[in-house]
This record gives structure tokens, sequence and C-alpha cells, in this order.
């Protein structure tokens, strides 16, 4: 088996999830996404092996190339990273979920691609720690993005996204996933569904858990560096 070590490791991280679950005061189930980015189609095989049904990608390229080469292998495919609008067409209908809607403009292409009589389910994802060079919509912006999503036939506004500063700082990391968790209350008080909140990567996930996740993306913690 590729990556022997990744039941292990899978058994780690939901201990770890479990805990912090309990130090937060939550019950709701949390998502291991695999991120198999820069690693073969066989670390999605391994995923599959180990017991993990959901899979993430940054790019959509490298994604079609592993469904393709997979075929019909019973997975989740999450793309979690940024989407261009030259991108959107090879998108749709590929992803379970696509995690990173973040501009208007994205979303117009992502109705207009997308099949009516099928529904996308999105994330909108929201520069929570402040850094200009990190993607997602602006808070201050984030409602009217997700009024936009629910106008469009063919989109499924399911939650929202963040990733939080490189810091050791943990008041820095736990204070941008706590906004995330206040701007999904503010927007389901405005009439918004959003039962998902990925948030938390290997590094910061126990936090993310601690302040509410329901979806964490782990890929070094899983399959060590990469590969390719």
């Amino acid at each position: 088996m590729e990556y022997p070590g990744l039941p292990g490791r899978l058994e780690q991280v939901r201990q770890v999830i479990t805990g912090s679950q309990a130090k937060g005061g939550w019950t709701h189930p949390v998502r291991v996404v695999a991120v198999t980015k820069g690693h073969g189609p066989e670390a999605v095989r391994a995923a599959v092996q180990a017991g993990l049904t959901d899979v993430g990608e940054n790019r959509v390229q490298e994604a079609v190339v592993k469904q393709d080469a997979l075929g019909s292998v019973d997975v989740a495919w999450h793309l979690i990273g940024s989407l261009q609008r030259n991108k959107v067409r090879q998108a749709v209908s590929r992803f379970a979920v696509i995690h990173s809607v973040d501009r208007p403009e994205l979303v117009t292409e992502l109705g207009k691609r997308q099949p009516t009589e099928r529904s996308q389910p999105v994330l909108i994802e929201v520069n929570c720690s402040g850094e200009p060079q990190k993607g997602g919509v602006e808070p201050e912006n984030l409602e009217a993005l997700a009024d936009q999503i629910r106008g469009m036939a063919g989109l499924e506004l399911r939650g929202l996204m963040t990733m939080a500063a490189l810091s050791e700082d943990e008041a820095v990391v736990r204070g941008a996933f706590s906004r995330l968790r206040t701007l999904r209350e503010g927007l389901e008080r405005s009439g918004h569904h959003l039962p998902e909140l990925s948030m938390g990567m290997s590094g910061d996930y126990a936090l993310a858990v601690e302040e509410g996740a329901t979806m964490v993306r782990l890929g070094t913690l899983l399959f060590g560096e990469r590969r390719v």
C-alpha cells in the first residue's frame, strides 16, 4: 500500500478532532478533506483505502488529470484553491464542493456555465486574516456576494471558507476562525442557510475545530511533503 502510515496518522487526526470538539462544546460531524495537491492518483486511492471520502485539490487541471486516471473511485472531490474565470468551464460538474468563490465576476461565470438542472454547491472564501496577499472576499462585501449566489439558479451556497494567518500567535489564528463563525451567524440571521465552515489546515486544524469547523483541509499531515 502506498502511504503506509496514513491510517495511523488519520486515527491521530480523528482523536485530535474529538478532543477539540469537546473543548469547543461542539457535537456536529467534522469532515476531513484529504488534500492531494502535489501527489499522484495513488494518494487518492490510499485515502479511500484508509476510509476517507473527501479529497481536495488546489488546481482544476491537476484534479481533472487525477479524476480521469481514477475513473469511478468513490470519492467526493473538493476544489479548495483559487478558481480563475477561464477555468470555470472545466470545473463545473467536476466537484462536489467549490470552496473558493470570492468575487462577483466568478459567481456570474459559474452561474452562466453551470447547468441549471444540476446544483453546484459552493462556499464563499472570506479573508478573515486581513492579509492583502490572501484570497477571499472582504468581510464587508460578504453579504452582497452571498445574496448574488442565492440568485443564481445553478448554485447552492453551503457555507464559508477561510485560511488563518501563518502565525505562532494562537490568538491571531483563533481570531480568524472565530470571525468566520461570527460572519456565518450574521448571514444566517439574514436568511441564508450555511451549514459548512471550511477552516483549518495541517498546522492549525485543532484550533479551527474548537471554533466550530465542519471541514478541515489536511495535506502534509496525512501524506507528507509533496512528491511532484
